[in-house]
């Protein structure tokens, strides 16, 4: 592949005939940006973020739920000044690797991730960004594929990435469908230096998984990308952390919060966190079970608040691993956590937009939300129920405006495809629709 398009980011936007307004980066606030400076020089955290390989911190960037807010016309927009302050507050404790994706935030995320690094030494961070191409297969997936990836060389001004992955995959089978006509690029390109380790991300089985497995032998993953976490450990997460450490692979890992489930938990297990270890978050505990494991190279979180990243810093810079003792012990909140009727969902945004405008990720958060309060009504029995039903429905009907509400599902399946948790979306969205619906016509226990 040439790779004389590489372009400085002046030429780059000059030749697209674009500023950063066209791309969507504007700030929603002038004043955003310089007042995120001064909170941070007021709460500064010291320490630097631990390396368990070398030149990587053991805490990772995730680049897909970077901060945002609706314009006029309900569209996202980011601002870029937070951002750069952001990555500027990461890199100064040793936060240097930042996961991204072309197909993260409507397709802004790696501009808005490397306007942000542009101003430091190439060789001081490392990249991670992926291949895009789920639900496409054949020579529509191997087109759209190499256009990604010149795609993202040209947007982060660079002649190498340093963590490249076919994302999202679920087998053999699939591999073959979207990266058979690929493959043998990636892996010249990595020859050439232009990709610096190859590996992938995974949401499948375990089937699936060790069958992608078999191929370790003719491409050598140079690292996989997992979901891992003290819920997930006893359904697959230890099987797939087991065959990836005996193959000596390093581990990436996502959702470690179960897109941030894990720093909300039930009520009553928050409270036993806290007992514990009152000086910690709850989400510490979670990094620290997940870090606690050895194979593991870096752990992602998607910080888009200065205190996440500021909590983080201090987790991993001061970093304990959790005892034999205290991994038993989240073993089993995980397995009491699994018992709450919640949805795993982990907000990724994989199933949006929906065509009919529904918030999908919003109904779950929020139905998630009081489920772990403990303000959801379950009966006409509980204390205080018609203050409690006229309380949740009002704060359903501020949290999803109208039209972005459960009962416009029409169940067309398309969200259900694209979900890596595998949830039925359409099933859980009229299940959430009918309980409303009990609740507004008062008939709960009916």
């Amino acid at each position: 592949m040439d790779f004389q398009y590489i372009m400085n980011r002046r030429d780059f936007l000059k030749k697209a005939g674009v500023g950063t307004a066209a791309l969507g980066l504007v700030a929603c606030n002038p004043k955003k940006g310089s007042e995120i400076i001064a909170e941070a020089a007021s709460n500064e955290v010291d320490g630097n973020v631990i390396q368990r390989y070398a030149g990587v911190g053991l805490l990772g960037y995730g680049c897909m739920r970077l901060d945002s807010h609706k314009d006029e016309n309900g569209n996202d927009v980011f601002d870029q000044e937070k951002v750069n302050t952001m990555i500027d507050i990461a890199m100064a404790h040793g936060i240097n690797y930042f996961d991204t994706a072309p197909a993260y935030l409507e397709g802004q995320s790696e501009t808005l991730t490397a306007n942000a690094l542009e101003k430091y030494p190439r060789e001081s961070y490392k990249i991670a960004t992926k291949c895009s191409t789920q639900g496409l297969s054949g020579d529509e997936a191997e087109k759209t594929g190499r256009e990604m990836f010149k795609q993202s060389f040209i947007n982060f001004r660079t002649d190498y990435i340093d963590y490249y992955l076919m994302h999202s995959l679920s087998s053999r089978k699939d591999f073959e469908n979207r990266f058979a006509g690929l493959i043998d690029m990636y892996v010249e390109e990595r020859s050439k230096g232009h990709i610096r380790n190859l590996g992938f991300s995974f949401h499948g089985s375990r089937e699936g998984f060790l069958s992608l497995m078999d191929l370790h032998e003719k491409y050598h993953w140079d690292f996989v990308q997992i979901q891992l976490n003290y819920v997930d450990w006893n359904r697959d997460a230890a099987f797939l952390y087991d065959e990836l450490d005996k193959r000596e692979i390093p581990i990436v890992i996502m959702e470690p919060l179960l897109g941030g489930r894990l720093s909300n938990v039930p009520a009553a297990i928050a409270e036993e966190l806290k007992s514990r270890d009152p000086q910690s978050s709850i989400a510490s505990w979670a990094f620290r079970f997940v870090a606690s494991h050895p194979r593991i190279m870096t752990v992602l979180s998607g910080m888009s608040e200065l205190e996440h990243l500021q909590d983080n810093i201090k987790t991993f810079s001061n970093f304990k691993p959790c005892s034999e003792e205290e991994l038993d012990f989240l073993e089993g909140v995980g397995e009491r956590i699994m018992k709450y009727p919640i949805i795993e969902c982990t907000g990724c945004q994989y199933c949006m937009p929906c065509p009919y405008g529904i918030d999908i990720p919003g109904i779950f958060k929020f139905y998630n939300n009081e489920v772990n309060s403990g303000t959801y009504v379950n009966s006409k029995e509980q204390k205080d129920y018609a203050r409690a039903r006229r309380k949740y429905l009002a704060a359903y009907n501020k949290a999803i405006p109208t039209i972005r509400q459960a009962d416009h599902c029409i169940s067309c399946g398309r969200c259900a495809k694209r979900c890596p948790q595998h949830i039925f979306i359409p099933r859980q969205l009229k299940r959430i629709d009918d309980y409303l619906e009990k609740l507004k016509q008062d008939t709960l226990d009916v």
